[in-house]
Parts: structure tokens; C-alpha cells; sequence
């Protein structure tokens, strides 16, 4: 399945950052903070046009327009109006930062960034340990070329490399796994998992868990499940945080965020089609207040 690009946010077309700017310092100014004029604004724009909002407050009024949504706004509505003002990049390095203070890791966050630098390569080696390790050292310490096109020829060799590696070989070499799952493009894992296929007769996620255990291999079958259908796979990672006792309100805002700009309408439709209830609606259920309203502007309609 090819990636898609289904955003729900995609910026607006007569854009002016200094109206922007204005209209947010107005709706921060004086007795009171008017929240619905804040939603309306930020999760509409793009995050190239939030960004190009927070410089023209800055230039306008020499005030830093997150110190002052932060001292306005609270709890969960704040997070999201957070999230969508920092750059994509550094808003999920903060996150993974986040996740591996204190107790305890957050291994599904870690699969969800592919472009992390070395220093925070280190600080999550510190948390793990073995062959999980070092798929996630690859993972973030070297970037998956997405714009690269498909090698049919290099597929089929990556896939003979793998069945070597594991079904073909008394044991199994991890590090073969590793590295081509960690580095190679999406569409170009495509095309391997298809030649394995071919050459195994089962896919590379049977022979995953077939031949791998533990953590290892839960991050392996991540890779591929995201790999194969990224919007089923966030899907299920939302229903996830809104199943059980109570909700985990940093998942949900870190994907409708991040993903709002890149497949979040393709997600919606995973969603409905896997739990036949829309992705709005359970948000809305798990939600209250402002921070319900910037979710559901942010989804779009159902």
C-alpha cells in the first residue's frame, strides 16, 4: 500500500501572519482569554504558517507568543496548542525526551521517530539493551530516504539477504533485520516485503515472529505493520490510548497533532472501518472542554 498524504489541516490560502499575530494578541490581552478565537486560528494554519505567526508576534510586540499561551491557557488544552506551535521535529524530540525521564520507556513513541539526533540516540541507548538497542540506534541515527525511488533489483536482494538471515540459517542474525528494516524507505520495504514473499512463500511478518522474540520483535512487526498501512497502524494506536481506565492524553494529542498535517483524514477512515465508530466521536467521548474543541477542529469533520 503507497504511502498516503490525506492531511486534515492544510493551511489557508489568504494567510497574514500579522493579522494573526494581532488577533491572538487580542484574544490574550485584558480581562480574560477568548480560547475559541485561539482554536480557530492555530488549528487551521499550517505549522509553516503557525511559525510564521509566532515571528511577526514577536516583531510586533517583542513578546514570545508560547511563553504567553502557556500563561493563558492550562491542562491538556494547553499540550495541544503547544504541540501545534513547536516545529514537527522538535516537538516529538521533546516528547521522546519526555517519555525516557524516570520509570520506564515509551517503545512505541521511539518507532514513531525516524530522525533523531545522536545525543538522543545515546540518552535512549541508556534505557534499552541488546538487539532492541541497536535497532533503535539505526533507527535514529541514520534517516530513511523517502524521496529515493524503488530498486526492484536491491529489493530482491535485501529480501534474499533477510530469508539468509533467519528461515534459511540454523538461528538468526538480528543485525541483517536490523539494519535493512531501520534504514531502508518505506516504499522501498514495500518491494522487500513482496520479493520475500516470493521467496519464502510467507510474509516477513510470520517469519518476524517465527524467528525473533520479545522486544525485538514487537518492534520489528511495528515497523512493518506501519510500513504496510501507516494510517491502520496509528488507528489502532489511538484506540489504544482511549481503551481501559482512563486516557492516555499524550498519545492522543501527539498523533492527531503530528499526523493533522500528513494522513490524519486517512486515519479517520482506518479508524471507522476498523472499530465502526468514528475517530470524532470517541475523542469527543474522552474529551471535555477547549481541549475537546482543538481535537475536533484539528480531526475535521467526521
Amino acid at each position: 500500500m503507497a504511502t498516503v498524504h490525506e492531511p486534515t489541516v492544510v493551511g489557508v490560502s489568504s494567510f497574514n501572519a500579522a493579522e494573526d499575530a494581532a488577533a491572538l494578541r487580542a484574544a490574550m490581552k485584558g480581562f480574560g482569554t477568548d480560547e475559541d478565537a485561539i482554536i480557530e486560528i492555530l488549528t487551521s494554519r499550517s505549522n509553516a504558517q503557525r511559525q510564521a505567526i509566532s515571528k511577526a508576534f514577536t516583531h510586533e510586540y517583542g513578546r514570545d507568543l508560547i511563553d504567553d499561551l502557556k500563561s493563558e491557557l492550562g491542562g491538556h488544552f494547553e499540550d495541544v496548542i503547544v504541540a501545534l506551535m513547536l516545529p514537527p521535529a522538535e516537538y516529538l524530540c521533546k516528547e521522546l525526551h519526555h517519555c525516557m525521564e524516570g520509570m520506564g520507556t515509551d517503545e512505541n513513541l521511539k518507532l514513531m521517530k525516524h530522525y533523531i539526533t545522536v545525543p538522543l540516540a545515546e540518552h535512549m541507548c541508556s534505557e534499552t539493551s541488546g538487539d532492541f538497542r541497536r535497532l533503535l540506534t539505526l533507527i535514529v541515527t541514520g534517516a530513511r530516504d523517502e524521496e529515493a525511488g524503488v530498486d526492484a533489483a536491491r529489493a530482491a536482494e535485501a529480501a534474499q539477504q533477510l530469508y539468509d538471515a533467519g528461515e534459511g540459517k540454523w538461528g538468526t542474525d538480528e543485525e541483517i533485520f536490523n539494519k535493512i528494516l531501520a534504514h531502508e524507505s518505506f516504499g522501498q520495504l514495500r518491494a522487500i516485503f513482496e520479493e520475500y514473499k516470493n521467496i519464502s512463500g510467507r510474509t516477513i511478518e510470520q517469519a518476524i515472529k517465527a524467528e525473533i522474540s520479545g522486544e525485538l520483535a514487537d518492534a520489528l512487526s511495528a515497523i512493518v505493520e506501519c510500513v504496510e498501512n501507516a494510517a491502520a497502524w496509528f488507528a489502532s494506536r489511538l484506540r489504544s490510548a482511549m481503551q481501559g481506565g482512563g486516557t492516555e492524553d499524550k498519545t492522543l494529542i501527539r498523533i492527531i497533532v503530528n499526523r493533522s498535517e500528513i494522513d490524519l483524514a486517512a486515519i479517520k477512515r482506518e479508524y471507522e472501518s476498523l472499530y465502526d465508530k468514528t475517530l470524532q466521536s470517541d475523542v469527543a467521548g474522552e474529551t471535555s472542554g477547549d481541549y475537546r474543541k482543538a481535537l475536533i477542529a484539528l480531526l475535521g469533520p467526521a
